[in-house]
């Protein structure tokens, strides 16, 4: 019986159990016009500004940003960027604190935190000159 609290305690305030998986509707609607910075394992790991048109800006906090678009495939918010035609995909749900994305990946995959949200855009630092 306790195993079974226990395991019902997790599924209800796990980030499994959430709301589950946004569609591009309800990520679209949850994200657009807002900045959304994100933790990984407890440290800071990037911030993505959602604009328009299904599209979006990325930085890694070093002041450098990728443009890019997003779409849905599946479960799936897939993203690609300027200079990585690869696209990376996560899924999308509402945790306890905020937004949870799961990099799709085999055995899962790296798993992101929302920190904070802002309607502020994104701090990007013009491009490199120079040799």
């Amino acid at each position: 019986m306790r195993r079974l609290i226990l395991l019902l305690t997790f599924l209800l305030t796990g980030p499994a159990f959430a709301e589950g998986f946004l569609d591009a509707e309800g990520f679209d609607a949850a994200t657009r016009g807002k900045t959304y910075s994100y933790s990984s394992g407890g440290a800071p790991y990037g911030a993505e500004e959602y604009l328009p048109d299904r599209r979006v800006r990325w930085s890694f906090l070093d002041g450098e940003c990728l443009d890019g678009v997003w779409w849905q495939e599946g479960d799936f918010i897939c993203f690609e960027y300027q200079d990585d035609p690869e696209p990376h995909c996560w899924t999308f749900q509402h945790g306890p604190s905020g937004m949870v994305a799961t990099l799709k990946g085999e055995g899962g995959g790296r798993v992101l935190y929302e920190v904070e949200q802002s309607d502020k855009p994104l701090m990007c630092l013009g491009p490199k000159v120079g040799v």
